[in-house]
């Protein structure tokens, strides 16, 4: 079973074990062992796929966390030629490494048709 979740503006494609560095949560200053998903755009197995519309109702992924880390440092570089202006910055971002432990699935949310398209419907048939 696998699951696409979408936390920090990125989205994941995730399976039970898979390990994942994600942006820091509010949840990273308490001392909470459990970090659970709530937006899942996806998820599939063996029965097939189900999307949601824009997210699977009732889907839910959990994850242990195993450890606050800092990303790669990423220089930033400003010049402007023939000015003698020159700028340099760096930056690390936190985050979060997560082992997934769970994917549990909802149900697609289905959309409703529109009352003319029923009334269309109803008089064809």
């Amino acid at each position: 079973m696998y699951a696409v979740i979408e936390t920090g503006g990125k989205q994941f494609r995730v399976e039970p074990g898979d390990v994942i560095d994600v942006e820091l949560t509010p949840v990273s200053g308490r001392k909470v062992q459990k970090v659970k998903f709530d937006r899942i755009l996806l998820v599939g197995d063996d029965k097939g796929v189900k999307v949601g519309a824009p997210v699977v109702n009732g889907a839910e992924v959990t994850g242990i966390l195993v450890d606050e880390i800092r990303g790669p440092k990423i220089r930033v570089f400003k010049m402007k030629r023939r000015k003698g202006y020159r700028r340099t910055r760096g930056h690390r971002q936190d985050l979060l490494r997560v082992k997934i432990e769970n994917i549990k699935a909802g149900r697609a949310s289905t959309a409703k048709m529109k009352p003319e398209e029923e009334s269309e419907n109803a008089t064809e048939a």
